[in-house]
């Protein structure tokens, strides 16, 4: 009985909107997919984990890396972390080649961070810059924003390359 009245206010609200045009299920049909992709697109912002693709952000001749493990934690990697990650792509005649094994900091992530003030970051993307073992950036330029929570993870050297800090 529930199913059948839910289904008469369907109908209902959609004759209703056939006084609107042909076009008003199209429009019905996308806000509910619209609703749909926005809620995946938050169930896809997660920590940097093990298989996630990460753009490189640097002029050390890598593209795009994939990240192999989180240095930090068990469940992944946030802002400022240190990940272990093998290039996928690199440019030709670059510090690094496409397959090489190297390190990196997370500048930036998809994944939301509180701030000490209330308000809260996260980008677009995720992004990392590659570092040696002892943590200095192997590029000499950082390319887009970077947080100033990176000062707090003692990777000063990284935000005075940056071009931009957020």
């Amino acid at each position: 009985m529930a199913t059948n009245s839910a289904s008469n206010l369907f109908h209902a609200g959609r004759s209703l909107l056939r006084g609107l045009g042909s076009s008003s299920s199209g429009m019905l049909r996308s806000s509910q997919e619209s609703t749909c992709n926005s809620f995946l697109a938050q169930q896809i912002r997660t920590f940097i984990q093990m298989r996630t693709n990460l753009k490189v952000v640097d002029n050390s001749g890598a593209k795009r890396v994939m990240c192999i493990q989180a240095l930090k934690g068990k469940k992944g990697a946030r802002l400022g972390d240190t990940i272990v990650a093998s290039v996928k792509e690199a440019q030709p005649g670059g510090k690094v080649k496409k397959g090489q094994v190297v390190y990196g900091v997370v500048v930036r992530a998809a994944m939301q961070k509180g701030r000490s003030d209330g308000s809260e970051v996260k980008f677009d993307d995720n992004a990392v810059v590659l570092v040696n073992k002892q943590g200095e950036p192997i590029g000499t330029r950082v390319f887009g924003p970077v947080p100033h929570e990176l000062r707090k993870k003692k990777h000063v050297k990284i935000l005075s390359l940056a071009q931009h800090i957020a």
